[in-house]
């Protein structure tokens, strides 16, 4: 069995500079890729101040209103609380989440960052998929604090043979996940197994940067996308990626 899987950082439903609301045309084209589970950056779970302005903003969380009909599970984790609302990652899934928890991984007070794990009951398979969102900081020492703090809790609390995925906004530009990450809990980056480096996401209509990230374990590559230019590139200021997985 394959499992279709998708990374976004969705800039909480803008285009590039906030320039226009795209949260209905985002939900279409996450929609066309049929992907079994989606992990999402920058969701919007809260916005009084857009819900005023804009007369087509969602009644509901961004993560449900991309999710209806499709996606029936769903997870959410609030990094980002403001006065009139709040952001997170999101992870949604065809098939049911058994657990999820948002881990604060925040070293900067003003850059409040968190990883979202969840376990999904895959059909047909003998153990649970556990499923990581990460939108990790914009700084390097950060970043490889927050990368120490997810290697630990996995290392705690999941078996070492367990299938496992981590997907999302790395903002690791240098590449140094390779090192302080994938080695330590024996990931491989899905587009490094196949064009020798990650993949190049941003800025989305002409990514030069390799940003976004899919690290998995215990499974195996079937195929790799980059979704960019248009219509990608009007929605969101970063390429979605796309793997088929199957278990190893």
């Amino acid at each position: 069995m394959q499992l279709r899987i998708t990374t976004y950082n969705i800039h909480k439903g803008f285009s590039q500079f906030n320039r226009h609301m795209m949260v209905h045309e985002l939900r279409d084209r996450l929609r066309a890729l049929d992907s079994d589970i989606v992990f999402l950056q920058e969701v919007q779970g809260l916005h009084l101040g857009h819900a005023e302005q804009f007369d087509h903003w969602p009644v509901q969380p961004q993560h449900e209103f991309l999710a209806q009909d499709v996606w029936h599970s769903t997870a959410y984790g609030r990094n980002m609380i403001y006065d009139h609302g709040h952001h997170g990652n999101a992870i949604l899934s065809r098939y049911p989440i058994a657990h999820s928890h948002n881990q604060d991984v925040t070293h900067l007070r003003f850059e409040r960052r968190g990883l979202l794990h969840s376990t999904i009951r895959v059909p047909g398979w003998s153990q649970p998929l556990h499923c990581v969102c990460a939108h990790l900081s914009l700084f390097g020492r950060s970043r490889r604090l927050q990368m120490e703090a997810l290697a630990v809790r996995l290392e705690k609390l999941i078996p070492p043979d367990a299938p496992l995925i981590i997907a999302g906004d790395f903002n690791d530009w240098r590449n140094r996940a390779h090192n302080h990450l994938a080695e330590r809990l024996g990931l491989a980056e899905v587009f490094v197994g196949r064009g020798g480096r990650p993949a190049r996401s941003y800025p989305a209509h002409l990514p030069l940067l390799c940003l976004d990230r899919i690290y998995v374990r215990g499974l195996g590559v079937a195929t790799t996308e980059v979704h960019q230019g248009p219509p990608w590139s009007g929605i969101s200021d970063h390429a979605a990626l796309s793997a088929s997985l199957f278990p190893e």
